[in-house]
């Protein structure tokens, strides 16, 4: 198991800590279901074991990945849930199968993006968000078409940066977890249930997506060095 995990720095638990003691008291406070804060928790888990590399990552990512599916057809963002179930449930295999196999010294082997790779990347995302956006905008009872689009666009385009151990996924995670709070910030006030805790967990992966950059760059350049 420690070779899964790897070891823990005082951040990283705390980090940990803090997060789920919030989720706990969430829950409680506003009686949310006991399913909503599993979903939130392995997600947490999810991120965090992603910025140090962990294989673990994918395995409480794959539950994470049906739950918050789940979540998303009920606040009819049909975007999110065509994403995870077709898109993260089988990337889940993909990655861990590939981080597997990509270990130098028991470390995932992280590597580094040229400008002209990350510049090619970034105009592709901005095409499939506006097109994506256009697609949504027509299905009934679509909530926040061209939000839900950029959420979703920029999560398969992470994702593939992250099974190919790129560092720049983080620099897309950080932008994605962004409009991902607002599009649940905008569920919260129109109703949705699910909405406080949503939030908590996005902002939560938005602070992590900060430390994984700096995790995985420092990575980089020691694979690089």
């Amino acid at each position: 198991m420690k070779k899964l995990t790897g070891s823990w720095n005082l951040f990283e638990i705390a980090w940990l800590v803090l997060f789920t003691s919030i989720a706990i008291g969430f829950t409680v406070i506003s009686k949310d279901s006991l399913f909503g804060f599993t979903v939130f928790v392995t997600g947490v888990l999810c991120v965090v074991l992603a910025a140090k590399g962990s294989l673990m990552s994918y395995v409480f990512g794959m539950y994470n990945t049906v739950g918050y599916a789940y979540l998303s057809y009920v606040n009819g963002l049909f975007g999110e849930v065509m994403l995870n179930l077709l898109f993260f449930v089988p990337m889940n295999v993909v990655g861990f199968y590939m981080w597997k196999n990509n270990r130098q010294g028991g470390k995932l082997a992280m590597r580094q993006m040229k400008l002209q790779g990350l510049l090619g990347v970034g105009m592709v995302s901005v095409a499939g968000c506006l097109l994506l956006g256009f697609g949504l905008s027509f299905i009934p009872g679509q909530n926040s078409p061209y939000i839900d689009a950029i959420t979703t666009v920029l999560s398969i385009v992470a994702t593939f940066l992250m099974v190919r151990r790129f560092k720049e996924q983080w620099l897309f995670y950080i932008v994605l977890n962004m409009f991902t709070v607002l599009l649940w910030v905008i569920r919260m006030v129109e109703g949705s249930p699910d909405g406080l805790l949503m939030i908590v967990m996005w902002s939560a992966y938005l602070i992590n997506a900060g430390y994984g950059y700096y995790n995985w760059n420092k990575g980089a350049k020691e694979a690089y060095a």
